[in-house]
């Protein structure tokens, strides 16, 4: 809560009035109800202010997915961002072990990310990122325990300002939050008749909250 109040306050009327905008709009988007998020502390080293946001894709009490997402300002513009703001994110779910081992799960979880985010017309530049798959397998007291895998996004990239200076911060996060409903295997929230999205299929055993 400490960290959450502190992310809160580093948003609040000191920082410039662009940041605080993209941070009101972010505050302000509604979410689909399976997406639980709520503020958490920021980094304090990457940006002269920053906001962050964590999430967790929840149906009952099983945890299918979780994030974080970081919002990053530099008044001053940064070279490597070819911009003033750049937003930065981490993305987990766990998989069946044979869906890990698909050789081109991680370029599909990549084209996931961008999808998500050309899907909703949102101009971005400078993309970065990494997608990791791990598995654990367990033995001795732990042997009952059946194997497990993981995939996990790391990306960042630079939200394209519009009115005022200022990105669509609403409509990025959203885009974040298709993602992650994505990876989570929910159904997207759009029309059949809209662009179809293939999602992971639901896993065996998530995580209990």
């Amino acid at each position: 809560m400490d960290d959450a109040k502190e992310g809160e306050r580093d948003a609040g009327g000191t920082a410039p009035l662009p940041f605080r905008s993209a941070v009101d709009a972010l505050r302000a988007t509604r979410l689909r109800p399976e997406i639980e998020i709520e503020p958490t502390r920021p980094p304090q080293r990457l940006a002269p202010y920053a906001y962050a946001l964590e999430a967790a894709v929840v149906e009952g009490d099983e945890d299918l997915a979780d994030g974080r997402l970081v919002l990053l300002y530099d008044p001053a513009g940064h070279d490597a961002w070819q911009g003033c703001f750049r937003l930065v994110t981490l993305v987990r779910a766990e998989l069946e072990p044979e869906m890990a081992a698909d050789p081109l799960l991680p370029e599909v979880c990549w084209s996931w990310l961008t999808g998500a985010l050309q899907s909703r017309g949102l101009s971005y530049g400078e993309p970065s990122g990494t997608v990791t798959r791990a598995g654990s397998h367990y033995f001795g007291g732990l042997a009952a325990r059946p194997a497990a895998s993981q995939i996990e996004i790391r990306a960042s990239w630079t939200p394209r300002e519009v009115l005022g200076g200022v990105p669509d911060t609403a409509a990025h996060l959203a885009s974040w939050c298709d993602l992650l409903a994505q990876i989570a295997g929910l159904p997207p929230a759009v029309d059949p008749g809209d662009a179809a999205v293939v999602t992971l299929p639901q896993r065996r055993g998530p995580q209990s909250r």
